[in-house]
Parts: C-alpha cells; sequence; structure tokens
C-alpha cells in the first residue's frame, strides 16, 4: 500500500482533474441490487475527528491502514458499497475500487467529537450538487437532537434543506437520528425504545418530501423491542454498526432486526474495519451472512 500511497499523493499533486475523471467514467449499480438488501462499509469517522477505537486512540489516523482495510472490505461478495468524505472517497475512486459499489457521500461533520458545538452539526462536507456532479449514489446526514442544547436546531433546519436539495436531484438520503443529551460533558445517544421512537419520527418528517429519505438507526438495547419501534415510520432503513464490545452479540441483535419488513440491509464501520477478534475479512463475511 506504500507505493500506491506515494501514486495517490503524486496524482493529487500533479493532476487533481483526475478525480472527476475517475468520477465521471464510474460503473454505476442501482442502489438495490438482486438481492434487495444493502451491506455499506463505513468510514467516515475521521472528518468528525473520531480516530478512536477500542483503546487506540488514532487508529483511524493511519490512512493507508485505512485504505487498505476498506479496499479488502470493498472486495469481499455481498458488500455494495462504502460510506465516507470526500477525501477518502476520492482516494478509493483514485485506486479504482469503487467499480459497480454503492458510493454514499457524508454530508454533516461540522459537529466535532468533543467540542463545544458538537451538536451544532452543520454541514461541512458533500452537498447534494457535489454528489450529483460525482455521480455518486446517495448521501448520509447524522441528525443528533438535545433538548437543552440550541445548537440541534441549527441541524434540524439544515437537516430539512438538506432533504429537500437532495430529493431535488433525486438522489437517497439516509438520516441517522439519535435523541442526545450531555452526560459529564460528553455527548450520549439515548437508545432506549422511547428515544429511537421519538428520533424516527422527527426524522420522517422533515423537509418537503420523504420520496427520497432513508433511515439508518441503532438497534435499541433489546432487539425485541425493535420491531414496535420500526412501526413509527413507513421509511425504508438500514441497521448502523457502531463500535460494539461483544462482537457476538452484536450479530445476534443484527440478526433479529434484519428480519423486520422495514430493515433493508446495513451499514457498519468499526466493528467490521477493526474487529475485536479476527480479520476485516471474516468480520465482513459473517456480517454480510446475516442478510
Amino acid at each position: 500500500m506504500s507505493t500506491r500511497i506515494r501514486d495517490l499523493v503524486s496524482l493529487r499533486a500533479r493532476h487533481p482533474e483526475a478525480i472527476a475523471e475517475a468520477a465521471a467514467r464510474r460503473v454505476r449499480r442501482p442502489l438495490l441490487g438482486d438481492s434487495g438488501r444493502l451491506m455499506i462499509v463505513a468510514a467516515d469517522h475521521p472528518a468528525r475527528g473520531a480516530l478512536g477505537v477500542g483503546d487506540r486512540r488514532l487508529a483511524m489516523a493511519d490512512r493507508a491502514d485505512l485504505l487498505e482495510r476498506l479496499c479488502v472490505a470493498l472486495s469481499r461478495p455481498g458488500v455494495d458499497g462504502v460510506l465516507a468524505t470526500a477525501d477518502i472517497l476520492e482516494d478509493l475512486l483514485l485506486l479504482g475500487v469503487l467499480e459497480n459499489k454503492v458510493v454514499m457521500g457524508s454530508m454533516n461533520r461540522g459537529g466535532l467529537a468533543g467540542a463545544a458545538f458538537e451538536l451544532d452539526d452543520r454541514f461541512t462536507g458533500h452537498r447534494a450538487q457535489d454528489l450529483a456532479r460525482l455521480r455518486f449514489d446517495a448521501g448520509k446526514l447524522l441528525l443528533r437532537i438535545d433538548y437543552d442544547d440550541p445548537g440541534s436546531l441549527t441541524t434540524l433546519e439544515s437537516t430539512a434543506r438538506a432533504i429537500d436539495d437532495m430529493a431535488s436531484h433525486r438522489l437517497p438520503l439516509f438520516v441517522e437520528p439519535f435523541i442526545s443529551r450531555r452526560l459529564d460533558g460528553r455527548v450520549v445517544n439515548d437508545l432506549s425504545p422511547e428515544a429511537v421512537t421519538r428520533s424516527i419520527a422527527i426524522a420522517s418528517g422533515l423537509g418537503g418530501t420523504s420520496a427520497y429519505t432513508w433511515l439508518k438507526l441503532p438497534v435499541t438495547h433489546d432487539p425485541d423491542d425493535m420491531a414496535e419501534v420500526l412501526e413509527t415510520s413507513t421509511l425504508p432503513a438500514v441497521l448502523l454498526g457502531g463500535e460494539v464490545d461483544d462482537q457476538e452479540a452484536a450479530y445476534e441483535r443484527w440478526r433479529k432486526a434484519l428480519r423486520l419488513p422495514t430493515v433493508q440491509g446495513m451499514v457498519v464501520g468499526r466493528s467490521l474495519l477493526y474487529p475485536a477478534e479476527g480479520s476485516v475479512e471474516t468480520a465482513v463475511d459473517t456480517a454480510v451472512g446475516l442478510l
């Protein structure tokens, strides 16, 4: 990978137009393939300053290592695509690994992890027009709502306008909603059934149309609650992975939730790219098998 990194840097320095050229010739595919299920690998954490995995605080800071893990994940059967910010997606474009893959751009990265303004989560990543220009396939945004933080109102309004903009380009937008609060200065997401239900209701009603809106949802602490939680909306949904302590327990929660009618697949990041045990190949193949 070190040779390929040197080539990437040289190409970026000498021929920045190569990114647009690679995007223009990329072979695209429908969002949902023949299986009707989605398996997306997520790597949009670094742009929020969230670089840690387990007890390794800067695990995702090694770009060559991250790209290598992503290339391995994208090569596995059943992996449909990737979610990331512009810098990572453009590296993958130049590496030629996004052919016939779903490419999902991460849109709001302004709420940096641990910042006082974390919940004033402005859109500092992809815009709808960028995703359309680069012929990417979808967008994703994070919507954390803290009833005690005025910054959440800015995020809500920005989210509604992003939904409108994406719909005008007929691009799917995956909205990841949470009810959040600060605990000892740290933002914590409430995964109780009531909180997830409320977040779904709020997110589903944003914007002038929901025609292109998808939901990206956590599995509640008790997966048996998910059936009732998901009755809140008819919007298609994918499950998010996040970092997990007990991988086997997480697989079992995902397996149960994937049986529910609105659930169309999964978007999983660190737990597959940096598995606590085993290789990236094994972690990804196991997750694909759940579908």
